[in-house]
């Protein structure tokens, strides 16, 4: 069997920068809450819109954290529009605050959610990967021994017991080698080694 090198992660996509670091999205996303606050209570007029400027630290929380952490991001968007319109001395109907509260918070709950199942179609796809490869390399392990086991039969039913018997020691080692990769591919810190070949094939103490 051919050494092949294990694909999952260099088959994966890249993640972006925000997965990749998610202590600087973070970072990231307090900074934006801050800019956005300053502008809503010091710059402008009451009127202008700044606040709408919440939604990128509050997607950027939610597409990074998840669904919980995205429900936060806009409530913590919401506690931030309250406070401009206490110091700024505004006041809104019913409907005014359904339409600045409402986008926030439905923007990090389905930002949020739909993270939450990409990181686990991501993880499903990881997983069929693996299963996919330990079983083409479990099909090439017992090709591997049925091959062998039946050439040392045929050896032993001609007579040839040595041939026989270097056959299946050789079968016995290449098998123990195979399967040892595959455990040391799999992150198995144990038994990742073959055994030595003479202690595979000594006889059970009776």
């Amino acid at each position: 069997m051919t050494d092949v090198a294990w694909p999952l992660r260099r088959s994966a996509p890249r993640n972006p920068w925000f997965r990749q670091d998610p202590s600087v999205a973070l970072v990231v996303a307090a900074g934006l809450y801050v800019v956005v606050l300053l502008l809503t209570l010091f710059a402008g007029t009451p009127g202008d819109d700044y606040f709408l400027l919440y939604v990128f630290p509050v997607a950027l929380i939610a597409m990074t954290f998840g669904l919980r952490a995205g429900a936060l991001a806009g409530m913590s968007a919401v506690a931030f529009v309250v406070v401009w319109v206490v110091v700024r001395d505004i006041s809104f109907s019913t409907a005014g605050w359904a339409a600045r509260v409402a986008p926030l918070l439905v923007l990090g709950l389905l930002l949020g959610m739909a993270a939450d199942r990409l990181r686990w179609a991501e993880a499903e796809r990881l997983r069929l990967e693996a299963a996919a490869l330990l079983h083409r390399e479990a099909i090439e392990i017992n090709d591997s021994l049925v091959q062998g086991m039946a050439a040392a039969r045929w050896s032993l039913q001609a007579g040839e017991v040595g041939v026989g018997v270097r056959i299946l020691d050789g079968t016995i080692d290449s098998a123990q080698e195979l399967v040892s990769d595959l455990i040391r591919r799999a992150g198995m810190g144990r038994r990742s080694e073959p055994l030595d070949g003479s202690a595979a094939r000594r006889p059970p103490v009776p």
